[in-house]
């Protein structure tokens, strides 16, 4: 009995901070849209490409945010994978947008 309500601990303590990830990335991502107008020139074909690809990964990442928020027990670890590398593609998009927003 110890064991399902650790397990059921973990798995509220990883949807708390799952959902603060996804708003703080969220929010990364509209501040990154508002930087627009201030692209250079010469990067706004590779800013509107790479926030093509990050505005797929968002669409992902929520989805992969509401399976977590609903999994079943016998899903969760699979779906804990899954948002993770998810929610880790997804600011690697931003590693790659940030140079032309400085």
């Amino acid at each position: 009995m110890e064991t399902q309500i650790s397990k059921k601990t973990d798995k509220e303590n990883f949807k708390k901070k799952a959902k603060k990830s996804i708003d703080e990335i969220f929010a990364k991502f509209d501040k990154l849209e508002a930087k627009k107008d201030n692209i250079k020139e010469k990067g706004k074909a590779e800013y509107k490409e790479i926030m093509a690809d990050l505005k797929s990964k968002k669409a992902d990442l929520q989805q992969k945010y509401d399976k977590l928020e609903n999994a079943t027990e016998d899903k969760w670890e699979e779906v804990k994978q899954t948002f993770s590398k998810a929610a880790d593609s997804f600011e690697e998009g931003f590693s790659k947008i940030g140079s032309l927003t400085k």
